[in-house]
């Protein structure tokens, strides 16, 4: 259990996919934690298929919305996580204190193409990988600081 919370910014390039489902598991693994997402160039929505991919595992993110960077940048947070390469190559510099940047990267979903279910699927792949990687970060990184 996780006695202090941990303020986390996930950090992608658009904020309508990737970081947005982040976002959700993040908070899904741990209430107790303030987790945000945002983007550097940010989407006008959140992708359809990750508001689908995340309902169907329980994790509500379809009232999200695709926040700027630039709302975050002097305030403080424990982990600052980039899950695209765009953002991680291009993270602004924060005023605030960031304790630790991370980058875990996965590809991006919203550049399938096809069917509603082939898109549907490039989105479900994505969140278990996300599922799993971020849960090993979680375990690894944030429930040891607390104890």
């Amino acid at each position: 259990m996780l006695l202090l919370m941990s303020r986390i910014l996930i950090l992608c390039t658009g904020n309508s996919a990737r970081s947005q489902m982040a976002e959700g598991l993040m908070k899904s693994f741990d209430p107790a934690l303030e987790v945000h997402s945002a983007g550097t160039l940010p989407a006008a929505r959140v992708h359809w298929a990750a508001v689908e991919a995340m309902r169907e595992i329980g994790i509500d993110i379809s009232a999200h919305y695709p926040k700027n960077v630039d709302r975050y940048l002097g305030e403080p947070f424990d982990f600052v996580i980039t899950v695209c390469d765009h953002a991680n190559e291009s993270c602004p510099v924060f005023t605030g204190r960031v304790r630790r940047r991370v980058h875990i990267g996965f590809e991006d979903p919203a550049g399938a193409t096809g069917s509603q279910e082939e898109i549907l699927a490039a989105f479900r792949e994505v969140r278990s990988q996300m599922a799993d990687r971020l849960r090993e970060f979680y375990r690894e990184e944030i429930e040891p600081a607390a104890a």
